[in-house]
């Protein structure tokens, strides 16, 4: 049997999402764009704290240069804990609570805190228990995570800021939604809550979809 359309379910569910899908020239690709993450897990995360509270651009710019110092790819973690903090920091432009968060992910590979190797099987909930240990990552990065490097379907970011103001905009809300009133919103959307979030961004965009 063919599982049903994920934007026929968020349509049939909440005439807004009906009216996002429609106005933006729907539908997205059924995956979601990788946002420029290396494909291998260790690799996504190291690129996701390198990118912390920085656009774009700068993110991969910043990337770059840690990818120059360790031969044009991302360095293992044994290399990270191998490499000098301050040494790193300069060439690669980071601060050092960065150089802290990338060392502290190494240091949860190594000794195995952190088993990325089964982590494809953990829940969700398994999933950002795991990642929020390891320090500089939060919430928002192990949503990221889940939604752009697992893929999975129902991830619901409530603290993305640009979620938050799509909604309002959307629902014609006096103020971006808190988590819990995002939550209650986003109900109807299960479980196709990831793809939602990608319309809500989109809608940001003011533009069609390609």
């Amino acid at each position: 049997m063919t599982p049903p359309d994920p934007d026929d379910h968020l349509r049939a569910a909440d005439p807004v999402m009906a009216r996002l899908i429609d106005a933006f020239g729907g539908p997205l690709p059924l995956e979601p764009d990788a946002r420029g993450r290396p494909p291998e897990l260790y690799g996504a995360l190291v690129r996701s704290i390198a990118g912390q509270q920085l656009s774009v651009k700068a993110a991969a710019a910043i990337y770059g240069r840690l990818e120059a110092r360790f031969g044009g790819r991302t360095p293992t973690p044994r290399e990270i804990l191998d490499d000098d903090p301050e040494a790193l920091r300069a060439a690669a432009g980071f601060s050092r609570a960065k150089v802290a968060s990338l060392r502290s992910l190494a240091e949860h590979v190594e000794d195995g805190r952190l088993e990325l190797g089964q982590i494809s099987v953990l829940s969700d909930e398994a999933v950002i228990e795991a990642l929020v240990a390891v320090k500089g990552i939060g919430v928002w990065t192990a949503h990221m995570f889940l939604m752009f490097t697992l893929r999975r379907p129902d991830v619901l970011p409530v603290g993305d800021l640009g979620v938050r103001n799509a909604a309002r905009d959307a629902y014609g809300l006096p103020a971006p939604p808190a988590a819990a009133e995002l939550e209650a919103l986003a109900e109807p959307w299960r479980p196709h809550r990831t793809r939602a979030s990608l319309y809500l961004w989109r809608s940001l965009e003011n533009e069609p979809l390609a």
